[in-house]
């Protein structure tokens, strides 16, 4: 998995804590802004029935929000993600282009995990 996620200056600390797991449905995605000292990062988590991913939520196009114009942005059988600006669309699994402007570039990949207390955290469980 690629760390580019990890340039962003206000790039959380691996560890940090981010929602229960089990307030997150699956088939759905999460929408987070994290605050720390140097700043705000936008974080997508998606859960799907076999797996938790997350996401920096920046379209790479102009760096927007892939939800800013609405929430619904999971294809309903959980393999896409559409971004509401671009109408770009990503592999929900792996954040690589697959159509329309989202074809020549990816999203940038964050590793989340769930810990042993049941919090989605930033980081694998080796991490």
């Amino acid at each position: 998995m690629t760390q580019a996620w990890q340039q962003y200056r206000s790039a959380p600390a691996l560890g940090t804590r981010l929602v229960r797991h089990d307030e997150l449905p699956v088939g759905s995605t999460h929408s987070l802004t994290l605050q720390g000292e140097k700043g705000s990062f936008p974080l997508l988590l998606v859960r799907l029935s076999d797996a938790l991913l997350g996401y920096v939520n920046a379209c790479p196009h102009q760096f927007l929000p892939l939800d800013q114009r609405g929430p619904r942005i999971l294809s309903q059988d959980g393999e896409s993600l559409r971004c509401t600006n671009h109408d770009a669309t990503f592999s929900a699994r792996t954040g690589e282009g697959t159509g329309g402007l989202g074809v020549d570039c990816a999203l940038d990949p964050v590793p989340v995990s769930v810990d042993a207390e049941g919090w989605v955290v930033v980081g694998g469980p080796d991490e």
